[in-house]
């Protein structure tokens, strides 16, 4: 028997489809020669600290840095059941070989290769590799299956990379959080890119916006400018000397031009595109893609190619299906393959286009998001394949008043793929947007105009607030001084989403904005934390580093031994060497009265609506007001009851219900927490009131 592993149920379903288990069982379907099962995304994960030492469940700085020396691993909450069906699959004694379909990429080999390891097995496993969840994708991978030792490079890559978000996360988290008071989260990818996010608001906060002019000579149907001027007289005499002037043309130059047709998306430049057109943030644009690849309606969302292979054979045919969701029958399309044609650009997968199950598709009945995401998919494929949108520009020159006076023209002489985009904007009904340099009248050099001349003044422009559009972009191009690169990025196109979503979550970054454009913006919170980090940890070019080191043990060209070592001398040193900045207590200053310290972290625990809970967000320790414990004795878990607690572990309450007698008694209430997500208490009983 084989049994296939998929990472989520839907893919599963999908891969049992084509192979015929059709038997639904508890965990898994069966049929024919195969099992196919399921992941539910991450089974395993990397051990918390306080499983090495149970000291680390609290917070010290004595206890810095943390750096296991023999890696451990657990099963994820709530998620043990699976664990279970998946042992007890890879051990039948009819399954002699296992097939790995995960999501083909970086973290889906994690994710197989954790199970494979934690339940210790040793058969033989082949690897199923494909970009598509269509049948005849999924049957061409079968016939294809590669040998999983082809992706024990790519394996180590991803382990270390979960092992140096570990190092850096536990160690700088716990280290700034117990310094400063409060839980700062901290990361390797995370705290690049708020600092960029607080490095753009610092330009923009003291930007000091000047003015500027220039003198506009309206020569009657197209109009000259100058050069930008800083001083308004000097533009005023100007236009003094010009005005009512005869202008001359020295020159008049027209060139034929053209703009190529975009590339096809890739997973960042699809989230950018969605972002601007959309509104979607990224996480959602990455969400919505998943569905359609789910759905078979689109190609593999993870990948970083913009372009397809020479094998892709039926795109046409994709390309003449999608164009249908737009395009009026009977418009002919220009179809050109080799304008998005590259093997050599194409590592795991190609860029995200629609499948062929497009065809006939009821796009309708989609939910909205992945409606609008698929259209533009399928917009994009029509335009790349076709063709460049020409056009004629003339420049045209003259001196008056001992400057220089410019105009610029554009004549649209085919549009090209740039028609495809208007029939996508009628179909939206929206409206094209104006080209801002419009068609220039006839004239020749030597014609000569009477000038109206006008001062105009702008303003220079402070830098823009980041979008989920700029900051993937600048995610994606951190480090442009590593030349020798092509990626020279930090996270990935399929890990960027979660880190900006991730530090709005901790608080240290929000969106704001319309429905349509939402800035990033960085909260005092998250403006503190970046004062107080030193450069080794905000740096986005030497995240960009570790990532090309990521790519270089991917492709068997550096030990992860030495990248983890590099992580983790990195970290002794940042323990060893860091101090408090002057001044922190103005930077964090403490907003809620602190009730006690938490048995569970030691952090401190205060007062919020529903109850009193531990400041460290990731610990869990909470005292609800509504407990159960309390209201069916009909009392109440105060402040005061609570600060009791924390402090000395135990309360006296006077008065407690009996509902079995319907008379009241004085108790003893101790904490009794086991570390579960509530919190437990015992009584001991005192004297009962008459």
């Amino acid at each position: 028997m084989n049994l296939v592993i998929a990472e989520k149920p839907s893919v599963a379903q999908s891969i049992a489809a084509v192979v015929g288990a059709n038997k639904r069982q508890d965990g898994y379907m069966e049929g024919g020669n195969f099992i196919v099962s399921w992941c539910v995304g991450h089974l395993i994960e990397l051990a918390t600290a306080d499983t090495y030492e149970k000291r680390y469940a609290k917070w010290e700085y004595a206890d810095l840095p943390i750096l296991p020396e023999n890696w451990q691993f657990s099963i994820s909450k709530g998620k043990e059941k699976q664990m279970k069906v998946l042992k007890d699959l890879v051990n039948r004694k009819d399954v002699t070989v296992i097939t790995s379909a995960t999501d083909a990429g970086r973290e889906g080999e994690l994710i197989f290769r954790l199970v494979y390891e934690k339940i210790s097995c040793k058969k033989p496993v082949k690897r199923l590799w494909i970009s598509s969840m269509e049948e005849m994708a999924i049957e061409e991978g079968f016939q294809n299956l590669r040998d999983s030792k082809d992706y024990d490079n790519l394996y180590h890559s991803a382990l270390c990379r979960a092992k140096a978000d570990w190092i850096v996360g536990i160690n700088a988290t716990r280290l700034f959080s117990v310094l400063y008071g409060q839980t700062l989260n901290v990361g390797r990818v995370m705290s690049p890119t708020l600092a960029m996010i607080v490095e753009r608001e610092t330009s923009i906060s003291v930007f000091k916006s000047e003015p500027f002019y220039t003198v506009q000579l309206d020569c009657g149907g197209f109009t000259l400018s100058s050069e930008k001027l800083q001083d308004i007289q000097a533009a005023k005499t100007l236009c003094k000397t010009c005005d009512g002037q005869s202008i001359t043309l020295y020159s008049v130059e027209s060139k034929e031009k053209s703009e190529n047709p975009p590339k096809l998306y890739d997973l960042t430049t699809l989230q950018r595109e969605a972002n601007r057109q959309l509104g979607f943030t990224a996480e959602q644009t990455l969400s919505y893609t998943q569905s359609l690849y789910e759905k078979k309606l689109v190609t593999y969302p993870r990948t970083d190619s913009r372009y397809l292979t020479s094998d892709m054979a039926n795109t046409p045919a994709v390309v003449k299906a999608a164009a249908g969701f737009f395009m009026p029958q009977g418009i002919e399309l220009s179809i050109s393959m080799e304008q998005v044609t590259d093997n050599s650009k194409v590592s795991d997968h190609h860029a995200i286009i629609p499948t062929m199950n497009v065809q006939g598709c009821d796009i309708a009945s989609l939910p909205f998001g992945e409606r609008e995401v698929l259209q533009l998919i399928s917009l994009r494929l029509v335009c790349a394949v076709g063709e460049s949108c020409r056009y004629g520009e003339t420049i045209v020159k003259a001196n008056a008043g001992g400057a220089e006076f410019t105009a610029k023209g554009k004549t649209i002489l085919a549009d090209g793929f740039r028609c495809i985009e208007k029939l996508y904007l009628t179909m939206k009904k929206e409206k094209p947007q104006e080209d801002k340099e419009k068609a220039l009248p006839k004239i020749d050099q030597g014609d000569s105009f009477t000038s109206k001349a006008a001062v105009k003044e702008g303003k220079t422009s402070p830098p823009k607030h980041f979008t989920d559009d700029t900051i993937l972009a600048a995610m994606e191009n951190a480090n442009n001084a590593l030349e020798d690169t092509d990626r020279k990025g930090i996270g990935t196109p399929a890990t960027r989403a979660g880190i900006l979503e991730k530090l709005i979550k901790t608080e240290l970054l929000e969106r704001k904005g319309d429905k349509k454009v939402k800035y990033l913006l960085p909260t005092t919170k998250g403006i503190s934390l970046i004062t107080v980090l030193p450069e080794t940890i905000q740096s986005p070019q030497l995240t960009a580093e570790w990532e090309e080191k990521l790519k270089l043990i991917e492709h068997g060209d550096l030990s992860p031994v030495s990248f983890l070592q590099e992580i983790s001398e990195m970290t002794v040193s940042l323990v060893k060497t860091y101090e408090v900045i002057k001044g922190a207590d103005a930077l964090f200053p403490s907003t809620q009265e602190t009730l006690g310290k938490c048995p569970r972290c030691g952090n401190d625990v205060v007062e919020n609506k529903k109850g009193f809970c531990c400041l460290n967000k990731t610990c869990g320790f909470a005292l609800w007001k509504d407990n159960k414990f309390f209201t069916a004795k009909k009392k109440s878990l105060t402040k005061s009851v609570a600060t009791e607690l924390l402090k000395n572990g135990k309360v006296k309450l006077t008065g407690c219900y009996s509902e079995k007698t319907g008379k009241t008694y004085d108790a003893v209430v101790s904490l009794d927490d086991t570390g579960d997500k509530y919190v437990n208490f015992t009584m001991e009983f005192e004297v009962k009131k008459k």
